[in-house]
């Protein structure tokens, strides 16, 4: 079976690595494969094509559209041939799922991935997107898949059709996400840190939904009675060049325990150095880092929003969306466990993952799903 997956860019994110990650566990037996994004290569591009899959990028910019990027597109799936187009993200959506359809594929799925479609945190022509593909929803795909059931009845109340939706959960690899004591040690000798001194991370990219800003918030109440403790950043645009989030940092006092690292590609060893990952997300659909430090024995204290609750289940906290005095206090009683408690939560947060989010078993939920619509 050959599938095209059409996506709106290849920079690191979440949809952009479980597209990654889905790809790696395909049964490539059973599955041709192409990618097309729609903007750039970005760093997962080269890390699909190392895989030895296909990996084109069109160039297009949103601020100067370009129509004869879009025939070329209509053309590269006529020369692909594929039985099944799989698009991810609203721009590759609408655009990715004209073209399948002038390229005359009958199988399109759309994909959806975020849960929050507030004008304060979406661009107005990202907004204007959505609200396209609302009102193309009943006719152009097949099936409509969200990773995140919170995201499915949010669009299915902006005019998305129901009858479309279907969920299926991102999934996390348990080998890559694991406890490492040795790279504990290491992260914190690299951030010139003793051993016993407890570290909190927030791992995102500087974006409005991730709220690097209330993370810096909830530093600050906690440090107020917990000293102690240090707080990690890592992700594209989190470092001391942002100049919006350091100078908070400095006016709170915290920029001796705040380590802005910026985009690293040692995420899984960042991740086993964690004590507890904070999430202070206002918009998520399906939060990628849950999954990863709950893979690494990391207990999370969250915001609720998206599938954060399913996800972390009993394991963690979670508090109101946009409530960083409660996510602080959650967060302290976290810290003021015993170690073997808190050891403790981890190990049941690896547990729950392995059982309900392992990415063996999510890829063969794709590839049942692909097979379904393809025969229909």
């Amino acid at each position: 079976m050959r599938i095209l997956f059409i996506i709106t860019g290849l920079s690191t994110g979440g949809a952009e690595i479980m597209l990654l990650k889905l790809i790696e566990h395909l049964d490539r037996s059973q599955f041709t494969l192409m990618v097309i994004s729609l903007t750039t290569l970005g760093e997962i591009g080269p890390r699909i094509a190392a895989l030895d899959v296909p990996v084109l990028a069109l160039g297009l910019r949103p601020s100067l559209p370009n129509p004869f990027l879009f025939f070329r597109l209509v053309n590269l799936i006529q020369q692909f041939k594929p039985d099944l187009v799989h698009t991810w993200m609203y721009h590759a959506n609408l655009l990715g799922g004209l073209a399948a359809r002038m390229a005359g594929v009958r199988s399109i799925i759309w994909g959806i991935h975020n849960s929050n479609l507030s004008i304060e945190v979406n661009k107005r022509l990202t907004l204007a997107v959505v609200r396209a593909n609302a009102w193309l929803s009943d006719w152009l795909p097949a099936r409509i898949l969200s990773c995140s059931k919170i995201a499915s009845d949010v669009h299915m109340s902006f005019g998305f059709s129901a009858r479309k939706m279907v969920v299926i959960p991102n999934g996390f690899d348990l080998q890559c996400f694991a406890p490492d004591p040795l790279a504990y040690l290491a992260v914190r000798q690299e951030l010139g840190l003793a051993s016993h001194v407890p570290l909190i991370g927030l791992i995102g990219r500087w974006d409005p939904q991730k709220n690097h800003m209330g993370f810096a918030e909830v530093a600050r109440l906690v440090h107020q009675k917990r000293p102690d403790a240090n707080f990690l950043l890592a992700g594209s645009g989190v470092d001391r060049n942002n100049i919006t989030l350091w100078s908070t940092i400095e006016q709170a006092g915290l920029n001796g325990y705040m380590h802005l690292l910026g985009r690293r590609d040692d995420v899984p060893r960042l991740m086993a150095a964690l004590d507890i990952l904070v999430s202070t997300s206002i918009g998520e659909a399906f939060p990628n880092v849950l999954g990863e430090a709950m893979a690494s024995e990391v207990p999370c204290v969250v915001t609720d929003v998206g599938d954060s609750v399913d996800i972390v289940g009993s394991t963690g906290r979670v508090v109101a969306g946009n409530d960083m005095v409660g996510l602080a206090d959650q967060l302290l009683e976290l810290l003021n466990m015993t170690v073997d408690a808190r050891q403790e939560l981890g190990r049941n947060a690896r547990i729950r993952i392995q059982k309900l989010y392992e990415i063996g078993t999510i890829a063969r939920r794709h590839e049942t799903f692909y097979k379904t619509i393809f025969t229909e």
